[in-house]
């Protein structure tokens, strides 16, 4: 199994989902967001004080620029661009990680001490940080944290951050315009019934009169 279709995997589970969900509340459930959050006016499903704490989460900044970069860089590690879709950060993955953890503060210090333990480790191997190293300097490092089964008993607080940002990478990739095309879902769809087919109606000798043809059995496309 190649890594884009692990990934769908892993965010259709249940892995994905429980972030997915519990990030979901009402104040923040809508198909489609604005490039500019800070527009967001709600609607009939959303109260004022819901459209005010999504107003003040978006306002605020959790990440610096640092800590982006280099989220940035795991995450198209982690989903790259390839002949079928865009790349984590094209799908905004890094943003959607900074909203994520400011409406779920318990993913805060996990995620900032797993960057930081990630430069540390780059300073120790190649004395710069996860941000300013090669591209093989980069993957070597993860290599050493992406296989739980296979990474060394002091590289476990790196496997516990990787963990978690690649299950939030794949959340919200596969929930962006980007993966759910990638995906292929097409969410629900209104049907078309055109009754019982005529042979079946002929062989019970019945039929449908006007009234029912005209508002139960034929609809327009």
């Amino acid at each position: 199994m190649d890594r884009r279709k692990y990934l769908k995997t892993l965010a259709a589970g249940t892995l994905s989902t429980g972030v997915l969900l519990e990030s979901c509340s009402p104040a923040e459930k809508q198909v489609k967001q604005p490039e500019d959050l800070s527009l967001v006016q709600g609607g009939p499903a959303r109260q004022p004080d819901e459209i005010a704490r999504f107003k003040k989460i978006t306002a605020e900044k959790f990440f610096d620029e640092h800590e982006i970069k280099t989220i940035s860089i795991l995450a198209d590690i982690i989903i790259p661009k390839d002949e079928v879709s865009g790349s984590a950060t094209e799908a905004k993955v890094p943003e959607f990680i900074e909203f994520i953890v400011k409406d779920m503060p318990r993913h805060q210090i996990p995620m900032r001490g797993g960057l930081k333990w990630l430069d540390l480790q780059c300073l120790k191997r190649f004395e710069k940080p996860f941000s300013d190293c090669n591209g093989q300097q980069q993957i070597e490092m993860v290599d050493q944290i992406a296989w739980p089964a296979k990474a060394k008993p002091e590289m476990m607080q790196g496997v516990a951050f990787f963990n978690l940002i690649r299950d939030l990478t794949a959340t919200g990739f596969f929930t962006s315009q980007i993966g759910i095309k990638d995906l292929g879902y097409a969410g629900n769809r209104p049907n078309q019934w055109d009754g019982v087919p005529q042979d079946v109606l002929d062989q019970y000798g019945v039929k449908y009169d006007e009234k029912m043809l005209a508002e139960s059995v034929k609809f327009e496309a």
